[in-house]
């Protein structure tokens, strides 16, 4: 093992031994699983930690915050000490709720300076949040991460399009944060109004919120949309926090934060840990969120682990393609495993498709999977698109998905998470 992953252990192991002592002295939730694991302060090192401690998952944050409402019991301190309080999207299950001391708001900020540090934001960028704010806590934190770094910070909520770009071009944004859907999007709208020239100021794109931003397919659809932008992929999630980013030598890649969390990627049939090159689960702990923590969380991203060290140097751990799918997302068709990022991999090979969505369905008990697109409004030969898109589907997956044409702008518009997958 090298000198400098010895280090990033040393550092994890000392971080967890405070965790799991705060949990002790007062989480309730946490107190009853430590004790049934035989899990304390003084465990000797991170491999006995993922041997011992059972893994936590969104059902049981969901069913102890139904049994003890509205916040549950994974609170280690009186209420009176927590001011934030965020909750998940919905997207894969009911909502949950989530507080937030202000030191461990600060952890999570500090954790964004490093995302945009890493992608070359200074005090001297003027920074734009192109989406309705709510309690996802989705760029909040990177809000407050920009200001604190002393960018120009520029909220552009209950805004439509074109006055946001229009706030762009006026204040000489240089960097936008926003799902990979809405940079698409917005860079669409764009170029119908000929406003792209005058967009001229943007040199960095941060994107989350949804797999895409290390996707070869929407990355090159984002760069023809924004030329001269250097597109940037991160990850986070409202349970644990800003998560990863952007390998700076290798687009594609991502990088665990290991300074924050503990991470583990495990295979999803017998729960071990997978070797380099294998998807697996991704596992997180993070190690400086005391007032709501969470351990051994199955996060339910899929991964493929990288090699480490990484060619730009770091020896934190590496995310091949960022995050794959997510587990609770994919279909099995006639034998075929299929994830959302891979039908998105082909679909936006075709400039033509402005926008798609997908639907599962049951037919006589066999699952189906069609897919809605729209094309440009210029596009007459729409007929041509749907079977090149047909044949690209059936090389690449081996079945036959159907394709339809839907009328323009009747498909759902998304500015933060899309949900284009849809089960009837």
């Amino acid at each position: 093992m090298s000198s400098d992953r010895d280090k990033i252990e040393h550092q994890q192991l000392t971080l967890l031994k405070t965790l799991i002592e705060t949990c002790q002295e007062g989480n309730k939730f946490w107190q009853q699983r430590l004790n049934a694991c035989g899990v304390n302060a003084q465990i000797e090192s991170l491999h006995l930690f993922s041997d011992k401690m059972s893994f936590s998952t969104k059902t049981d944050f969901s069913t102890d915050q139904s049994d003890t409402p509205p916040y549950g019991t994974n609170l280690s301190y009186p209420i009176e000490q927590y001011n934030r309080i965020s909750q998940t999207s919905g997207t894969t299950g009911k909502v949950i709720r989530w507080l937030d001391t202000a030191e461990d708001w600060q952890w999570m900020v500090d954790n964004w300076k490093i995302i945009f540090k890493s992608a070359g934001i200074t005090y001297t960028d003027r920074v734009i949040f192109p989406f309705s704010f709510s309690p996802f806590i989705g760029f909040w934190l990177a809000f407050e991460a920009a200001t604190q770094l002393r960018c120009l910070t520029i909220p552009a909520a209950n805004l439509s399009s074109i006055l946001r770009l229009k706030m762009i071009i006026e204040n000489c944004v240089t960097c936008i944060c926003c799902t990979p859907t809405y940079g698409i999007r917005l860079g669409e709208i764009a170029k119908q109004a000929q406003l792209t020239n005058d967009l001229s100021s943007v040199k960095v794109m941060i994107l989350a919120g949804e797999p895409g931003g290390s996707l070869p397919e929407t990355r090159k659809m984002l760069k023809a949309l924004w030329p001269g932008v250097n597109i940037i992929d991160h990850h986070g999630m409202t349970e644990v926090g800003p998560v990863s980013y952007q390998c700076p030598a290798q687009p594609g890649k991502l990088h665990i934060l290991e300074s924050a969390y503990y991470a583990e990627v495990i295979d999803l049939e017998n729960q071990k840990p997978v070797s380099v090159g294998v998807v697996g689960e991704l596992v997180l702990t993070p190690l400086g969120r005391l007032g709501s923590p969470v351990l051994r969380y199955r996060t339910g991203d899929l991964v493929k682990l990288g090699d480490s060290p990484c060619l730009c140097g770091t020896n934190e751990i590496t995310l091949e393609g960022g995050i794959l799918g997510r587990s609770d997302d994919m279909v099995v068709i006639r034998g075929v495993n299929i994830y959302p990022s891979g039908i998105e991999s082909v679909v936006r090979q075709f400039s033509e498709i402005v926008e798609y969505q997908v639907i599962i369905s049951k037919q006589n008990t066999l699952t189906e999977i069609t897919i809605d697109i729209e094309v440009l409004p210029k596009i007459d030969n729409s007929d041509v698109i749907v079977a090149a898109l047909v044949k690209k589907l059936k090389d690449t997956f081996s079945i036959r998905v159907n394709v339809i044409v839907a009328p323009c702008d009747t498909l759902p518009r998304y500015e933060l998470k899309s949900k284009r997958w849809q089960r009837v």
